[in-house]
């Protein structure tokens, strides 16, 4: 099959030595990836997403390799954006499910080594099973674009002319982190203006989050996903919870809004995820079989006969050393499913099932990553899936209680880290062949990164829960979503709980609408495509995330140059401004959680809501003349 590139069209040859692997990319690259890992940990945990590191990442090496020390090739900032990439894709998958743990009551605290393992194991597991997908995957189809790795490469080229694209990141991390200041530190600023009203026994809500790190979400995403996204949230907010009704009469109409949510509205999001996640996998059954029969071509630098010496371009980490990787980390995740559950049998069953469903979402987040990008990977209908087929084995063995909720959490959350780490490989391994790396190189300083960022991740979890609270109430909380929705399950199938399954089934209705009316805009060549996975993360998240993310793909559409569309790393000044944005609110989320726990009180006095509105609306109409201004003088 033809690929994509010609060798001759890399943007280092094949031939060529290259610096590559050296130490003070590692070292930056460890730095970054412990950073990315702790700022999307924040973010993901309030807004139930993640956004890809890859290109601020990118962007910093350059600054710091080619501005500071006047030297790095393209090839080491490639390094370093590969570790750092790394660290924020574990992030995504520990806190999905790990919080899960605490709010199903099974931990009563975050654990540090059953939470390193588990993010660990699941990364190395990623890293594995992506290296015989890699040829199949990448190289060798090329309607898989890859976004994020091709944006990236962009970055990296342009980088080789300056690092002047710092200054834009830095701009907005430094604003980011000040109105976060302003809005959590001095509460000067409402983090979340909203209100409902009453009309009869229905509800009528509204309401939006004072976070600009969520308006860059959405302007990264640009429109089309971030309008599927608000999309789902008017299915749940604006539709669903006024159809449902049942409002008590002593219940404050904000109060009642978010309830029907909570115990009802976002199944739909669980059910349309669910189809999301099976219909992912009967699209890439053909990628699936390629990786397999693929086994046999990996590794080395012998060709396929043995005398045909196989490109530097080509070689991918041999298979003696995967299995060195693969059966240490297969053994490991029994001894913690032995340790979460106290039974042999019950750790047996779950290992077994989590290999399974390991590699087989693993395969599935490669394709959709090379078609919809990072940030529209079904990473929580796979997570679900997994977690169903586990409660499915455990039930049909007659297995039930608390070391049933355990091993149904832990194969979820090693099967979810193996997912967002794999994901993320394929996007790096996609901008390493555009650039002409080594994928062997690669795909070792992923494992690198992996057991580098893995130890911070208990420490992170313990600070964020004891300064906001996770899964909690408050206007200052960090929702989880995710962790609640798989608590919420777990609970229903081993526990007290029960499980709205009318919603569920509904959701699925509207997922399956949802693939329909996909398949006919794909037949018909229309650019707008009607993805199953925003629309059910639209549904499941509170509408106050939804629209500042729709504000910000609003952003996008109305002060972007007309070009920036063709090279987002190079052209699109908002979309290094926004990735400081989100970098700034994280980091300053995560700092101010310091004197919160400390018991130190920074307020000055408590916001208006309608000042808050407007201050935030400006900031946006100001980030939009920002990116216009810098874009003209491109």
């Amino acid at each position: 099959m033809k690929t994509q590139r010609a060798d001759q069209d890399l943007y280092s040859p094949q031939a060529k030595s290259v610096k590559e692997v050296t130490i003070i990319a590692l070292v930056l690259g460890g730095f970054l990836s412990v950073l990315m890992a702790a700022a999307n940990t924040y973010l993901g945990l309030k807004a139930g997403m993640t956004v890809s590191a890859s290109i601020p990442a990118a962007v910093i090496s350059t600054a710091i390799l080619r501005g500071i020390f006047r030297r790095g090739t393209i090839l080491e900032n490639n390094i370093v954006q590969t570790m750092a990439s790394a660290g924020e894709s574990l992030a995504a998958g520990a806190i999905f499910t790990i919080p899960a743990l605490l709010l199903v009551g099974a931990w009563q605290e975050f654990k540090f080594w059953p939470t390193t393992l588990i993010v660990l194991l699941g990364g190395l597991l990623g890293v594995v099973f992506m290296v015989p997908l890699r040829r199949a995957l990448i190289v060798e189809r090329p309607e898989l674009i890859y976004p994020e790795g091709v944006a990236c490469s962009e970055v990296l080229r342009a980088g080789q002319k300056g690092g002047k694209d710092i200054r834009l990141i830095l701009a907005g991390l430094g604003l980011g982190a000040l109105f976060k200041f302003f809005v959590t530190g001095l509460h000067l600023v409402k983090s979340v203006v909203e209100g409902a009203v009453g009309v009869g026994r229905s509800v009528l809500y509204f309401g939006s989050d004072m976070s600009l790190a969520l308006v860059a979400v959405g302007y990264i995403v640009r429109l089309p996903i971030a309008s599927l996204i608000f999309l789902g949230g008017v299915i749940g907010w604006v539709i669903s919870i006024p159809m449902l009704g049942g409002r008590e009469s002593d219940a404050a109409p904000l109060e009642a809004a978010w309830n029907l949510w909570s115990t009802q509205v976002r199944f739909m999001g669980v059910g349309a995820m669910l189809v999301g996640g099976l219909h992912s996998i009967w699209r890439v059954r053909g990628g699936i079989l390629s990786g397999v029969t693929a086994l046999h071509r990996i590794g080395g630098s012998a060709g396929s006969d043995g005398t045909e010496e196989r490109p530097r371009t080509e070689r991918d980490m041999p298979l003696t050393a995967l299995l060195l990787v693969f059966l240490p980390s297969v053994f490991g995740t029994f001894f913690l499913y032995d340790y979460l559950t106290g039974s042999f049998g019950v750790a047996v069953a779950a290992t077994v099932v989590m290999v399974i469903a390991a590699f087989l979402f693993v395969a599935v987040a490669t394709y959709i990553v090379g078609l919809v990008g990072s940030s529209n990977s079904p990473v929580s209908g796979m997570t679900i899936c997994a977690l169903l087929l586990t409660a499915g084995v455990l039930l049909a063995l007659g297995i039930r209680g608390e070391s049933a909720i355990a091993a149904t959490l832990g194969v979820a959350g090693v099967v979810c880290c193996a997912v967002c780490t794999a994901g993320d490989v394929a996007q790096d391994l996609k901008t390493g062949w555009l650039v002409g790396a080594t994928p062997a190189r690669q795909q070792w300083v992923e494992v690198l990164a992996v057991v580098l960022s893995c130890c911070f991740f208990a420490p992170v979890l313990t600070l964020l829960h004891n300064a906001y609270g996770i899964g909690t109430s408050g206007p200052d909380s960090l929702a989880a979503p995710q962790a609640g929705l798989f608590a919420s399950l777990v609970d229903g199938f081993f526990g007290e709980g029960t499980l709205p399954w009318d919603m569920i089934a509904i959701g699925a209705g509207i997922g399956v609408l949802l693939i329909a009316l996909d398949w006919i805009l794909e037949r018909s060549g229309s650019a707008f495509r009607a993805h199953v996975m925003p629309v059910a993360v639209g549904i499941y998240l509170p509408l106050s995330l939804a629209t500042p993310i729709f504000l910000g793909g609003l952003l996008h559409r109305v002060f972007r140059r007309a070009d920036s569309g063709n090279s987002p790393g190079r052209q699109d000044s908002g979309l290094l401004f926004g990735s400081g944005l989100i970098a700034g609110e994280s980091l300053m989320g995560i700092l101010l959680a310091i004197p919160i726990v400390l018991n130190i009180d920074l307020t000055v006095s408590e916001g208006h809501g309608l000042i808050s509105a407007l201050v935030f609306g400006a900031i946006i109409l100001g980030y939009g003349i920002l990116v216009h201004r810098a874009d003209k003088q491109r």
